[in-house]
C-alpha cells in the first residue's frame, strides 16, 4: 500500500536527510559528498516535507515552501516576471522531489501527485513553482508542471522553471473526488442513484402521492401525529420550533446545552426573544437529571429546549429521561432531533414539537426540513407566513416543495428499519480501529465518533485527506478543540473503512512514540 503523509519524527526527517543525499549528491551532483551520507536542505526549518510510504517504508518526498526569496528565484529573478497576474496572489515553491530507485512507478507518482494538489489546494496556493532537473522533464510534465522559463543550470545539472497552478489543483482534485475519494462526512450525503423526478409539479396528483408516501413513513419511524415540511436546514427547522413557543406565548422555559448546536439553540431562542434559563454542561458531559428535575419541581418552567444528538462531540443526550421529566411536569418537550432522527430508533411520542432533516442520518439529499408535532397549532398573526407551522401540519403543501428532494428522501426512507442495524455495525467497526483509544468518551450513538486529537496526531485531518480520506474537522468548533469525526452514514462506507483501516495500520506506527 502506497499513502502520503506530512512529516514530523525525527525518524522521519533522518530518512528525508538520506534521500536527498542519495538523490542530490549521489545521482545529481548538486553537492559535495559526506561520510554520513546524509543531506539536511539548507531550508529544512522552513519546509514542510510531504512524504510517500510503501507500508512503513518512507520510499518518496518533496518539500513545500513559501517564504521568499524562493531558490528558483536565485536562479532566474523573481518568478513573477514571468506567471501571469492571477497565478501570483499566493505562490509556493516545491522542491527536493525525489523517489528511491525501486518505487519509480505511475502508481506511486499518482499516490504523490494526488497529495501535492489536495495540500497544495488546502494552503490555498495560487501556484507552486518548481526547479525541474532535465533527466526527469517527463515526469514533471505527467504530474501537470508546464516550463515558464528558459533552463538554467550547468550541463552535469541543468534545471526547468515549470509551475502548476491552483486551476490543475482543482482539476486534479475534482477527479480525484470523483473516482477515487471518500467521505466521512455527517453530512452531506453522497448520492450515487439518479435524481429523479425534477419536472415534476408541486401541485400534480402525482407529487401528492409521493409527498404522501415520505409523509407517511416519517410519521411512522418518529411516532408523531403531525408533521410539517419546509425547503432549508436543520437551523429553519428550528427555527420554525421556537418560533411556535415565541407565538403561543409560552411562558418561561428551560434550555439544555452540552455542546455547539445546543449553544446555537440558545443563540437562537435569544433571538426570538424568549423568555428562559440556560443550564450549561460541558461538551461532552451527559445532561444531569437530577438537577434538571430539581429545576422542573419549582414550577417555574413551562417548556424545555434540548439537543437529542449533539454532532459536536458525538453525545446522545437521554431524550427518554428528559420526556419522562417533561411528562411529570407538564412540560412542553422541544427537541432538535437533526443529527439523531435516522440514526436509531427512538420516540418522540412525548416530544410537544421535534425537528429533523432530509442530509444526516436519512442518507438522502440535503434540503429538506421537518418539523414534527403531537398537536395541531393555531395559525399566528406574528409569525411570518412560511415560519407558520399550522399552514402544513396535516400535510398541505402551502408553498414549492422540489419533487426530486421529495422523491430522493421517500427512496431513502426505503432502507428503513434495516437501516438501524446497518448503521450500528458501521459504528462498532469504527470502535476497533487504532485510533480509537483516543475517543471522546460520552454517551455515544450510532452515527459518529468524535476523537480529540493529541499532539502526535496533530496532522491527521490533512494527512487523511493527503490519501482521499476526508473526515469531518474543519468547522471552527472542532479546530478549536482539536477534535475530528467519522461519521457512518455515506454509501460507500465500506470501501472507505477499509482504506482508512489499512492506512491507520500503518500510519499509527509512524506517529508512536
Amino acid at each position: 500500500m502506497y499513502w502520503c503523509k506530512i512529516a514530523q519524527t525525527k525518524d522521519e526527517f533522518d530518512a528525508i536527510a538520506q534521500l536527498n543525499y542519495e538523490t542530490f549528491v549521489e545521482e545529481i551532483p548538486q553537492h559535495e559528498p559526506n561520510d554520513l551520507k546524509r543531506k539536511v536542505d539548507r531550508f529544512h526549518q522552513e519546509n514542510t516535507y510531504l512524504v510517500v510510504y510503501k507500508e512503513t517504508e518512507l520510499i518518496g518526498m518533496l518539500a513545500f515552501r513559501d517564504q521568499r526569496p524562493f531558490s528558483i528565484d536565485e536562479k532566474i529573478g523573481e518568478v513573477e516576471q514571468y506567471l501571469p497576474k492571477e497565478s501570483c496572489t499566493k505562490l509556493c515553491e516545491i522542491r527536493l522531489l525525489a523517489v528511491k530507485k525501486p518505487y519509480r512507478t505511475g502508481r506511486v507518482l499518482l499516490r504523490l501527485t494526488q497529495a501535492l494538489n489536495a495540500f497544495a489546494y488546502e494552503k490555498g496556493y495560487s501556484a507552486a513553482v518548481i526547479s525541474g532537473t532535465t533527466r526527469e522533464e517527463k515526469l514533471y510534465k505527467q504530474m501537470g508542471f508546464q516550463q515558464f522559463a528558459p533552463a538554467v543550470g550547468t550541463a552535469e545539472a541543468m534545471f526547468l522553471p515549470m509551475v502548476l497552478t491552483r486551476q490543475q489543483f482543482e482539476q486534479s482534485l475534482q477527479q480525484k473526488l470523483a473516482h477515487d475519494s471518500f467521505t466521512f462526512y455527517p453530512g452531506p450525503v453522497k448520492q450515487q442513484g439518479a435524481i429523479l423526478y425534477s419536472d415534476m409539479s408541486h401541485r400534480s396528483q402525482a407529487f401528492q402521492s409521493l409527498y404522501d408516501q415520505m409523509r407517511s413513513k416519517l410519521l411512522a419511524l418518529s411516532n408523531a401525529k403531525h408533521m410539517a415540511t419546509f425547503v432549508g436546514t436543520g437551523t429553519l427547522a428550528n427555527e420554525v420550533m421556537l418560533g411556535q413557543l415565541k407565538a403561543q406565548q409560552a411562558g418561561h422555559g428551560l434550555i439544555l446545552t452540552n455542546g455547539e448546536f445546543g449553544e446555537r439553540l440558545h443563540k437562537q431562542a435569544e433571538r426570538w426573544s424568549l423568555a428562559f434559563d440556560l443550564v450549561k454542561q460541558q461538551w461532552g458531559s451527559a445532561l444531569d437529571l437530577q438537577s434538571v428535575e430539581a429545576l422542573l419541581q419549582t414550577g417555574s418552567y413551562k417548556w424545555l429546549v434540548m439537543v437529542h444528538g449533539e454532532t459536536s462531540t458525538g453525545t446522545c443526550n437521554d431524550l427518554e429521561g428528559i420526556a419522562q421529566l417533561a411528562k411529570r411536569y407538564n412540560i412542553k418537550l422541544c427537541v432538535d432531533c437533526i443529527s439523531s432522527f435516522g440514526a436509531m430508533p427512538f420516540s418522540i411520542a412525548d416530544c410537544y414539537l421535534a425537528t429533523a432533516v432530509s442530509g444526516k442520518a436519512v442518507g438522502a439529499l440535503s434540503g429538506l426540513a421537518f418539523v414534527f408535532s403531537q398537536q395541531l397549532v393555531e395559525h399566528s398573526a406574528t409569525l411570518p407566513a412560511y415560519l407558520d407551522l399550522a399552514n402544513y401540519q396535516q400535510g398541505e403543501i402551502p408553498y414549492t416543495l422540489p419533487a426530486a428532494l421529495i422523491g430522493n428522501v421517500a427512496h431513502a426512507l426505503q432502507a428503513y428499519p434495516a437501516r438501524y442495524s446497518l448503521l450500528q455495525q458501521r459504528f462498532d467497526a469504527l470502535l476497533q480501529l487504532p485510533v480509537m483509544h483516543n475517543r471522546l468518551q460520552t454517551t455515544a450513538y450510532p452515527m459518529i465518533v468524535t476523537i480529540q486529537c493529541p499532539r502526535r496526531l496533530t496532522n491527521i485531518s490533512t494527512d487523511l485527506k493527503l490519501n482521499g480520506l476526508y473526515v469531518h474537522g474543519d468547522s471552527d468548533y472542532l479546530r478549536k478543540r482539536n477534535f475530528i469525526q467519522f461519521s457512518v452514514i455515506q454509501p460507500d462506507f465500506d470501501k472507505a473503512f477499509s482504506r482508512l483501516h489499512d492506512l491507520l495500520t500503518y500510519y499509527m506506527d509512524t506517529v508512536d512514540d
